[in-house]
């Protein structure tokens, strides 16, 4: 394999971690302006109503895509692997069967999306008065989700050799792109929300074109060729070890999401809009743990790969460290600016309130959510994938959906739906730390 500067097994590793994590970062921050600019040119635009229609797909889009996506992070890791070792048979082995594997998974993804949108949104009790929009706007955006998991697994690919500039080069491109078009058919042509949806998809189109353009080009061994299209079942065997937990944990999280809007939903659109636009507007802010957890797996890995087992051990707390310190800054920050925040979707007086009152509430504790999805990125880069699947069903799946099902059943407050998160992300973290202290990085220390 051809030598690279990108490859996190040398020099200081605090300056490789950042300097590796801030075009993830920043390619984050476009990333997230997909589904936000939707909801702020549908919320200024049209009306709250649309607004509703739009951030009510939100859970149930990131339980489908996020369930595919756990395959691109497993992919992640075995390449990481691979590419710690210098092993460029395994290299180009495993990113063939990743791409093979990343279109079977797009198409049954678009066919369950499409055919089924109209069902799962009722299973929601979307509210009637939105949901035909909703349907609509789910259904074109699940048209292109076959580009939105094979750039995922494309960009693991480039991201596990230590390359997370490229990346950020694509969304910046093609969430410009987005707005413009969001721009162009919600404002001008007046398309409604299906104006957002076609413009989110045609934006993932190019982002995913673009990475396969990289990867068809490049002279490393992650080259793509469509001559060495096909499995190999030693490192599909591998993806999936890594993969198969990742998804079913991000899909857990999702499944308990959609009961949580499936009660906010009970409680009407201004609810719906409100919520959605702090979860929306929260999304940034964990932008943050994304690109922390992106770079703990893929420095992890490759360090491992390496032999390399008490840098591993330096880069994880380090990571661990600073995420948590500027995640609760910037939580603080969001609590205090809540209403201006929340107006920035809606000037509706309801959905500022719902929407302020959720921020408030959760702002403070932003540290332990934090904790959590890097404790998880540490797991998965140790090669314990399982541990995150097991901590998050408990504390973010099933502890959730026992507090709606029994006390939401007796009290119908929509605080209850504001306290279940921190308190959530609280347990989650407890727990991590019992496990960061058991689990070894290297023949013999703990990774705490």
């Amino acid at each position: 394999m051809k030598k690279s500067d990108n490859l996190l097994t040398t020099g200081d590793y605090r300056q490789k971690i950042i300097r590796f994590m801030l075009p993830i970062l920043i390619g984050q921050l476009f990333q997230q302006l997909y589904n936000t600019a939707d909801a702020l040119i549908v919320g200024n635009f049209l009306n709250s109503g649309a607004l509703a229609a739009v951030t009510s797909t939100s859970s149930l889009v990131y339980l489908i895509i996020g369930f595919c996506l756990g395959f691109a992070s497993g992919a992640g890791v075995v390449v990481s692997r691979h590419v710690g070792e210098n092993n460029a048979e395994q290299i180009s082995k495993a990113v063939h069967t990743a791409v093979l594997l990343g279109i079977g998974i797009g198409i049954l993804t678009t066919v369950l999306g499409v055919f089924f949108a109209d069902d799962m949104l009722k299973l929601m009790r979307t509210p009637a008065d939105v949901i035909d929009q909703a349907v609509l706007y789910l259904r074109i955006y699940f048209s292109g989700s076959l580009a939105v998991v094979m750039y995922n697994m494309l960009v693991g690919i480039v991201q596990s050799t230590g390359d997370s500039r490229h990346p950020l080069y694509y969304l910046a491109a093609s969430s410009v792109l987005n707005i413009i078009l969001d721009i162009l058919f919600i404002s001008r042509l007046h398309m409604g929300v299906e104006g957002a949806a076609l413009a989110t998809v045609i934006s993932q189109i190019t982002a995913m074109l673009l990475v396969l353009r990289q990867l068809l080009q490049t002279e490393d061994a992650v080259r793509i060729r469509f001559s060495k299209l096909r499995m190999d079942g030693e490192n599909l065997r591998a993806i999936i070890r890594y993969g198969l937990p990742t998804a079913l944990q991000d899909c857990v999280i999702d499944f308990s999401n959609i009961l949580i809007q499936s009660y906010i939903n009970s409680f009407g659109y201004a609810a719906v809009a409100g919520i959605g636009a702090s979860t929306r507007a929260e999304g940034f802010a964990f932008l943050l743990i994304t690109a922390f957890s992106i770079a703990a797996t893929t420095f992890i890995s490759q360090n491992i790969g390496a032999g390399q087992y008490d840098r591993a051990r330096q880069g994880m707390r380090f990571t661990l460290i600073t995420s948590v310190t500027v995640i609760e800054l910037i939580g603080i920050v969001m609590t205090i600016n809540a209403p201006t925040i929340i107006r920035a979707f809606s000037l509706d007086p309801d959905v500022i309130r719902y929407g302020t009152g959720r921020m408030r509430c959760c702002g403070l504790f932003y540290c332990f959510v934090g904790f959590s999805h890097v404790a998880s990125a540490v797991m998965r880069g140790a090669g314990r994938p399982n541990v995150p699947l097991i901590v998050m069903l408990v504390c973010w799946c099933a502890v959730r959906v026992a507090v709606l099902m029994t006390v939401g059943q007796v009290i119908h407050d929509i605080r209850l739906v504001y306290m279940i998160y921190p308190f959530t992300w609280m347990l989650s973290s407890i727990i991590y730390i019992f496990f960061l202290r058991s689990t070894r990085i290297g023949p013999s220390q703990a990774a705490l």
